[in-house]
């Protein structure tokens, strides 16, 4: 098959000599993050990363060494994110970058950096893995909404360094990494004095800083460095990570691109873009399978539902940015149904484990992924899938659920266990949970089924898929739903998935990704931010921005 121009497209997966923006050392239980932006090392042409700023690219290098600390070093406790210049933690997204950049691929980068955030929450709220924000300098913008995502953040107290979030003032934007929303529901700044803080583009220093909660402790230069050892080592100590753990490799991923699509071992993303959609496949485990942790250190990186969870994560991102116009994600599995709830029950018994704990962890924020994807997700169950367990995560999170019924003897089957129940979604309830809106009956009732083969019409009873067209009607229903659905407004279509997945009581990441980002969506495309006299387009040529003065 004609393989298409690799340089062109993104790519998230890196190896540790590809690092250019940030140095990682460990000392014992605590490891120390420094940001030291290349600024002649952007992801695009056309703008320098001055002053510790980042793109894309720098916070994909953020990512990996993350998802290497909770790999390869699991005896790390605490991480200190810190800079290795003087005077400057980091002055948030490079706004020359925004201001060049089209609107999707501003959107995305949000999107991205409030996953990889959000993930440093999931990974302290989980797992136990701590992070202090050492802001040894000045903090605007995306810095702080880095820090701002840290459990702890400390200031160093030298009559200059401030933090800051001044998109609204300068750039005519939202701080969009989830900044005002972690301001005042993650760190109960009182709502007037955000307002003032959000506006004011020259920041808050020092004393003010800390009894306006927006950090947590500061100290002169000369004491700095003691407060931060004192305080990671206090933030190691308390965790219950085993500290003599020995961590695995994670060996790059085996990932092969041509026209047709993403290839990988246990996924594969086939395009179709004549239809705009995408079919991405996931393939279960096979062959000889572990019993016992032994077996499981043996394989690594290669344990299956390892080795599935990073290539699926890297498929999701890699669709996500690469390919705009396949707005329509058809989820398909191939395998034995038996085989993944083997697997999940080797998970479950060993949940305590840290490498266990660590891939269930990988597994919960690749599912996110899904969850604010804005693409429409089908889940195709045909004869050989295996959507059970762990896999059956990937039909709680579609927007519709197709099962093939036939009365043949190799009819499609589905199951349940617990891992159903113990996977919170970014609305910080299990996905069974949002599909019955709290339904304590209908939730009780499926605990009855666990690990049970359930067939076409048992699922259908049970409400766990959407339809369920007979062998007559199946093509002719599929074909329809997939053609109705992309002749749809793509933008219609963002708002009304974003609105139906999660019913109920909103939290700090449904409303950054329900709300904020609606809101810095909709921001991007107005003239007073991004139009030819906007602030964003103007900063930095000495001209004063013109704003349409209508309040829409």
């Amino acid at each position: 098959m004609l393989k298409v121009n690799e340089s062109e497209q993104v790519k998230f997966d890196l190896a540790e000599d590809q690092y250019r923006h940030w140095r990682l050392s460990i000392d014992g239980r605590v490891a120390t993050l420094a940001m030291n932006v290349d600024e002649d090392a952007g992801l695009k042409p056309g703008y320098k990363l001055k002053l510790n700023s980042y793109d894309l690219g720098v916070d994909i290098e953020l990512y990996s060494i993350l998802q290497r600390i909770r790999f390869e070093h699991p005896e790390v406790a605490c991480v200190v994110i810190t800079s290795a210049r003087e005077r400057m933690f980091c002055a948030g997204a490079n706004i020359y970058m925004l201001g060049s950049s089209s609107h999707a691929w501003k959107v995305n980068f949000c999107k991205f950096t409030n996953e990889t955030r959000n993930g440093m929450e999931d990974s302290s709220r989980h797992d136990d893995l701590k992070f202090i924000a050492a802001i040894n300098g000045t903090c605007a913008g995306g810095g702080y909404e880095l820090a701002l995502a840290c459990d702890e953040i400390l200031l160093v107290d030298d009559r200059s360094s401030a933090v800051s979030l001044p998109e609204v003032a300068l750039l005519g934007v939202l701080p969009g990494t989830g900044g005002l929303t972690r301001l005042v529901d993650k760190r109960r700044v009182r709502r007037d004095l955000a307002d003032m803080f959000c506006t004011n583009p020259d920041g808050v220093k020092g004393e003010r800083a800390k009894q306006w909660g927006l950090v947590d402790e500061i100290a002169p230069p000369a004491k700095f460095a003691d407060l931060v050892g004192k305080r990671a080592r206090h933030l190691a100590d308390a965790s219950a990570r085993p500290a003599d753990a020995k961590g695995i490799t994670l060996n790059p991923l085996q990932r092969s691109i041509d026209e047709g699509g993403y290839h990988y071992k246990y996924v594969d993303v086939g395009f179709d873009r004549s239809a705009r959609t995408a079919t991405l496949t996931v393939r279960g485990p096979g062959g000889q399978q572990p019993v016992d942790l032994a077996e499981i250190r043996a394989l690594g990186d290669q344990w299956w539902p390892l080795a599935m969870a990073r290539e699926l994560d890297d498929a999701i991102l890699m669709l996500r940015t690469n390919e705009l116009d396949l707005g329509l994600v058809l989820v398909k599995t191939v395998g034995s149904v038996d085989a993944v709830l083997a697997n999940d029950a080797l998970m479950l018994h060993n949940c305590t484990d840290w490498l266990v704990r660590e891939t269930i962890g990988l597994l919960r924020r690749t599912l996110a992924r899904l969850d604010v994807s804005s693409r429409t997700i089908y889940t195709i169950i045909e004869p050989g899938s295996c959507f059970a367990g762990i896999l059956f995560e990937l039909v709680a999170a579609a927007d519709r659920s197709y099962m093939l019924a036939t009365e043949e003897g190799d009819a499609p089957k589905i199951a349940l266990d617990d891992f159903n129940g113990m996977l919170p979604a970014v609305n910080d309830r299990c996905r069974l949970a949002t599909r019955f809106n709290g339904d304590a009956d209908k939730l009780l009732r499926l605990e009855g089924v666990k690990g049970m083969l359930l067939g076409p019409k048992e699922a259908l009873q049970l409400e766990l898929i959407t339809v369920a067209p007979d062998d007559l009607d199946w093509e002719d229903e599929v074909r329809i739903a997939i053609e109705e659905r992309a002749s749809l407004s793509p933008d219609a279509l963002t708002g009304l998935e974003a609105s139906l997945r999660f019913p109920g009581e909103e939290t700090l990441a449904t409303k950054i990704f329900g709300r904020l980002s609606a809101w810095q969506n909709w921001v991007f495309i107005r003239p007073n931010s991004t139009g030819e006299h906007g602030a964003l387009k103007l900063f930095g040529t000495g001209s004063k921005a013109r704003f349409n003065w209508e309040r829409v």
